[in-house]
């Protein structure tokens, strides 16, 4: 019913486009049109992961590929793109638009541009089959990547077995067992877990082919060049150039038992931590809402209305934070609805769920938490104060609807938040006595992740690099070949034969060139919270900055600018390489 609704609604929104005199309504109606198709595509990406009911789950599957046809036909729709050109050609009518509405435009017009508008119409067809193509290969390819593998389980030594799913006379291994302590089961579920599907394989090859056939259609060297114009890093040889520069700095580098730090990491002792550090930082606290009837998926699931001292109800959040059978183990902050002021001048208030895997209470238990877990909700909610605390005009750049290399920053932030001692001393006590956290075990926890971290570092170059050569010009060799290959030269362990890690590779999907990201915005996070919050993580004067320089333009600013305003200076690559490595060298997030 919201599909439909939905189309009707753009069919009347690309005639109003497509008919009325260039303006500012203009840009209006088309972010009208991008909410109108994001609010259902937004939903149903997130019923189709999260939803108990598989009747849901397909539903919104169908609606995504059904509303994500729509979006690249639209983007090939030439009256449509012709009305942003006659508005981005009169330069009268640009001189009376503020500099959000421009950018916006803009943006609309590079989405027309990446899609190939400027094809003829066989080549604009081609190009739309291409993206429908993708949308089937994408499901596929997700799907796959999740599955367990299984292996009969004779061949398993029994003494193992049990630390596995046994279903009849076989084995299911759904993940590497990265934590346990016992060798020869990290061994036999990394090489079971990784062992190559072959269906699998050739959907990756396609993929990338196909991403490949699209991005020289519409006139770039590779699909690389094209995901990343428009973001921090601009061009492939940059992110080779970072990576690369990277890798040169890091050289060689006491684990940490996680239990004796959960007693003091209850769910509800560390909601009322980011609360307190929220209302001091930016003026906003959380209010418990009732939810309607019908209006939540599953009983667990709570929300929260995000409230300014002075400007009143910012938005929402649904907290999913705990297991159950059927939903991912994934940690993730879905936008459901983007923020948008209205025709009627109320503005539409954002609207977001935040989806963890914390263990349940369980009895006079509380929810108790790992610190990795801590700074995943800390992580999170980083996304969702992004989507709170922007107020944008336009929907289409709302929050999160940024810059890939930009969107990470603010979660990668409040990582920081989540290993400074004065933070956690305001919220961290024994669930039962009621101690504190003791600072050495701060300190003991800071300094595990320093040791740990430029291995971690390194793999996250890795990945980054393999994204890069996969999305390149074409190799004409396996994409396990290149694994191999890019393993040995930007990692250093060697290749486990019979292994596709690349199979396991989710993020080929949704980061597709861009996986770099995740580095690029540490090193920001890294700048900002060393020369902002280092000396003071309460400072109401970096936080009112933070928002009015970062939080509140979405997408609506380049990024760059951003960081600049922040920072009050213009980064350069060898900056983000130099935080990187100061954050290894030094334990910038502890207070000591």
């Amino acid at each position: 019913m919201a599909q439909h609704q939905a189309l009707r609604e753009a069919e009347f929104l690309v005639h109003k486009a497509c008919t009325h005199p260039p303006g500012a309504v203009t840009v209006e109606t088309f972010d009208q049109l991008s909410d109108s198709l994001c609010r259902v595509a937004d939903l149903a990406d997130f019923i189709k992961v999260a939803h108990p009911d598989a009747a849901f789950r397909e539903a919104a599957e169908r609606t995504c590929v059904e509303i994500g046809t729509v979006v690249e036909i639209l983007n090939t729709n030439v009256d449509l793109c012709q009305s942003l050109k006659n508005l981005l050609g009169n330069e009268a009518v640009l001189a009376t638009l503020d500099s959000d509405t421009r950018r916006v435009a803009e943006l609309f017009m590079f989405d027309f541009e990446i899609s190939g508008i400027h094809l003829d119409y066989s080549k604009r067809s081609k190009a739309v089959a291409l993206n429908v193509k993708l949308l089937d290969l994408y499901h596929v390819f997700l799907s796959g990547s999740q599955l367990p593998n299984a292996i009969d389980k004779q061949v398993l030594p029994e003494h193992i077995r049990h630390c596995f799913s046994i279903d009849g006379n076989r084995v299911q291994i759904s993940g590497l067992h990265a934590d346990s302590p016992n060798e020869l089961v990290r061994e036999a579920a990394y090489k079971i877990f990784l062992y190559p599907n072959t269906s699998l394989l050739l959907c990756l090859d396609e993929l990338l082919a196909c991403r490949h056939e699209l991005a020289t259609l519409v006139g770039y060297e590779s699909f690389a060049h094209r995901a990343l114009k428009g973001t921090m890093a601009k061009t492939p040889e940059t992110v080779m150039k970072f990576l690369k520069l990277l890798t040169e700095k890091l050289s060689d580098r006491f684990n940490i038992d996680p239990s004796i730090y959960s007693p003091y990491f209850s769910l509800g002792a560390c909601m009322e931590g980011l609360n307190c550090l929220f209302t001091q930082l930016l003026g906003v606290y959380f209010q418990a809402e009732q939810p309607k009837m019908g209006e939540l998926w599953s009983e667990d699931v709570r929300k929260l209305a995000v409230v300014h001292e002075t400007e009143g109800v910012l938005g929402y959040i649904y907290c999913d934070f705990f297991r159950r059978l059927d939903k991912p183990h994934q940690d993730c902050h879905f936008t459901i609805r983007g923020g948008r002021l209205r025709d009627d001048g109320v503005y539409q208030l954002p609207v977001v769920v935040l989806m963890l895997s914390l263990p349940p209470p369980s009895g006079r238990t509380p929810s108790l938490l790992t610190p990795s877990m801590v700074e995943n909700l800390f992580h999170e909610m980083g996304h969702a104060m992004h989507s709170m605390l922007g107020r944008t005009h336009y929907q289409h750049v709302t929050g999160t609807r940024c810059s890939t290399d930009f969107a990470e920053v603010p979660s990668i932030l409040m990582e920081y938040f989540a290993s400074d001692y004065r933070v956690l001393s305001q919220f961290a006590r024994h669930y039962q006595t009621g101690e504190p956290l003791p600072e050495n075990l701060v300190s003991r926890l800071c300094e595990s992740k320093r040791v740990c971290s430029a291995a971690d570092t390194q793999l996250q170059i890795f990945y980054a690099a393999l994204d890069q050569v996969y999305h390149g010009k074409p190799q004409y060799r396996s994409t396990t070949d290149i694994l191999r290959e890019m393993q040995e030269k930007f990692y250093g362990l060697p290749y486990v034969n019979d292994t596709a890690w690349q199979l396991r590779f989710s993020h080929l999907v949704g980061y597709g060139a861009k996986y770099y990201s995740y580095l690029m915005s540490r090193a920001v996070a890294s700048m900002v919270w060393r020369q902002c919050f280092l000396q003071d993580p309460f400072s109401r004067v970096m936080g009112e900055r933070y928002r009015r320089e970062m939080l509140a333009h979405g997408g609506s600013k380049e990024p760059v600018l951003m960081v600049q305003g922040m920072l009050q200076k213009t980064p350069t690559i060898e900056d983000f390489v130099d935080a990187l490595v100061l954050d290894l060298n030094t334990n910038v997030k502890s207070s000591v």
